[in-house]
């Protein structure tokens, strides 16, 4: 997920980083031991990592994801993300231009990105990756950005992330919270659907009022 420099002058580079929007993908734990593709007998969709990265590129977006390790530190990943998120933001680029989106286990690295980032610009998606009992597992985690959450309603993460929220200290100028209804369960961020993959590129092109989605 190394960020590719271009040959360009710095001016016409500081241009382009500045009008270009950013998306960081931070795929489902699923993806970390099976192959992009996989038939998941659970859920009884595939996985199409692939297919999502290309409808988030079809629509203008620059794409840093890369398919994670098996039993990747979700702590030290985020800070790797940080790390690149940081390296963006010192060539110029806006922070509101710049989106990290995370299904399930991605979610929650996504998370904690948002909690050591400490940027209230910076806009977050967090998809599938939200249970009640998170307030007391990872009292660490604390809300920071413009955040917009997607749960399933037949998924078990299906609940809204409102108490994290109000119990997260840092600013959220902007929150949203979206409930879908596939019957998919927590497949429904396996595949490449415009359910929730809309909103997302709608939240990175910083329409946070989310105008149009239905």
């Amino acid at each position: 997920m190394a960020i590719i420099i271009s040959c360009q002058s710095t001016k016409e580079s500081q241009n382009s980083n500045s009008e270009n929007n950013y998306i960081f993908f931070l795929h489902n734990k699923f993806l970390e031991s099976n192959p992009d593709g996989t038939f998941s007998t659970e859920y009884g969709v595939k996985a199409e990592y692939s297919k999502i990265l290309e409808s988030f590129r079809k629509d203008g977006f620059v794409v840093f994801s890369e398919k994670r390790k098996s039993k990747t530190d979700w702590i030290e990943y985020a800070k790797k993300t940080k790390s690149q998120i940081d390296s963006l933001l010192s060539k110029g680029v806006k922070a509101n231009h710049i989106t990290v989106i995370g299904t399930s286990k991605g979610g929650y690295i996504a998370q904690y990105v948002s909690t050591i980032a400490k940027n209230k610009d910076l806009n977050f998606v967090f998809i599938g990756s939200y249970q009640d009992s998170d307030i007391e597992e990872t009292p660490e985690i604390e809300f920071c950005g413009n955040i917009l959450t997607i749960y399933e309603k037949s998924d078990v993460f299906g609940v809204p992330a409102l108490k994290r929220k109000e119990l997260s200290k840092l600013p959220i100028p902007h929150f949203k919270e979206i409930e879908l209804n596939t019957g998919l369960k927590h497949g429904f961020l396996y595949i490449a659907s415009d359910e929730w993959a809309k909103p997302c590129k709608m939240w990175a092109k910083r329409n946070y009022e989310l105008k149009n989605f239905n």
